[in-house]
């Protein structure tokens, strides 16, 4: 893990009050809220046009991660540039025509007539006319909501400053405008890593008392993923790295023992963890866990937990980097536990 070596907020916008090109403006723009798509490229109106791209945790999704630290959460909302002069100004033109609404925070929408009175008329010390005098000198910026918590309390707490100007190389004056430390806190809340399979010997349909489990992962299973979050048409970038580290055992039940004690089973270099079943019954797993105590007391069956903790850290737009709460997913089996039947004659 590398210590954090933070980028100017001077330096930070100057990257990102670039004006945004095309390409971007087709991606999102200012968005509208209305029953018909107006032909402009618009898309929701409260969408970030922050893009996430991830590498590695398998073809199928996976699954999200916790952060370990219980205090810590990715920020709900944040300000970011939505909009040339020209956008909003072609934003306002289709309200009437396509019954649309322009937001101007992550839940308020306005008509027409409070988009003339603010934003063509210079209400609320807002420039005239949308500012369309000084087209690629700046952009407007809006609140807008994280998609993975945008119905949480916390997601409305950009939304008390309207839509606002600000020049390019100009600093906003608002405390949630966009970082690369805060891309990298949304790039967490959208890592994705594969679920938690493990092997077992005996296998967990036939487990016993007293007789130790064997817990293992022969093959490259665990491995690192990245997950980048960019902002188009500026050089607004963050990308975290999640590593696993461990593998932690809970049995279900306070009658077992976990091998090793306490039951975090280290992740390899080649992605490994444990050691197969070494056919000695009275050899001692690298990783694994003896039971004590049949489960049919139990309800027929224990539920095993074995999650995963991966270390997260990160690096941005002009040499940024620092570290991130540890992250964890957890997976559960069932496993039922027999005692061993003998016969004597």
């Amino acid at each position: 893990m590398n210590p954090r070596r933070p980028v100017t907020l001077a330096a930070v916008t100057a990257l990102l009050l670039l004006p945004l090109t095309q390409d971007a403006l087709a991606q999102g723009g200012i968005g509208l809220e209305g029953d018909s798509d107006p032909g402009d490229g618009t898309i929701s109106a409260t969408a970030t046009q922050v893009v996430i791209e991830q590498t590695g945790g398998g073809e199928q999704g996976g699954q999200p991660i916790s952060a370990v630290d219980t205090n810590w959460t990715p920020p709900a909302c944040w300000h970011e540039p939505v909009a040339t002069p020209e956008e909003l100004r072609d934003a306002v033109k289709a309200i009437e025509p396509q019954s649309n609404l322009v937001p101007v925070s992550s839940s308020l929408h306005w008509g027409e007539d409070l988009m003339f009175e603010y934003y063509r008329d210079g209400g609320d010390g807002n420039p005239e006319n949308y500012n369309l005098d000084k087209q690629g000198e700046g952009m407007w910026w809006r609140a807008v909501r994280n998609p993975n918590r945008e119905d949480e309390l916390a997601a409305g707490e950009c939304d008390d400053q309207l839509m606002f100007w600000a020049d390019n190389g100009n600093p906003p004056d608002v405390p949630t405008a966009i970082t690369p430390e805060m891309l990298a806190e949304y790039a967490y809340d959208s890592v994705k890593v594969p679920d938690t399979e493990i092997e077992m010997q005996p296998a967990d349909d036939r487990l016993k008392v007293n007789l130790a489990t064997w817990i293992w992962q022969e093959r490259a299973a665990f491995d690192e993923v990245q997950v980048r979050a960019s902002l188009p048409g500026t050089d607004l970038w963050a990308e975290t790295t999640a590593t696993p580290t461990s593998l932690r055992l809970d049995p279900g039940t306070e009658d077992a023992v976990v091998h090793p004690e306490g039951g975090e089973c280290a992740i390899d270099d080649d992605g490994s963890v444990g050691r197969k079943y070494s056919g000695d019954d009275e050899a001692v797993p690298a990783c694994g866990i003896t039971y004590h105590r049949s489960s049919e007391a139990a309800g027929g069956s224990y539920e095993l937990k074995a999650s995963i903790t991966w270390e997260v850290d990160w690096v941005g737009t002009g040499g940024a980097d620092g570290d991130l709460p540890d992250g964890v997913f957890e997976t559960t089996y069932d496993v039922t536990v027999e005692e061993i039947q003998t016969v004597v004659r």
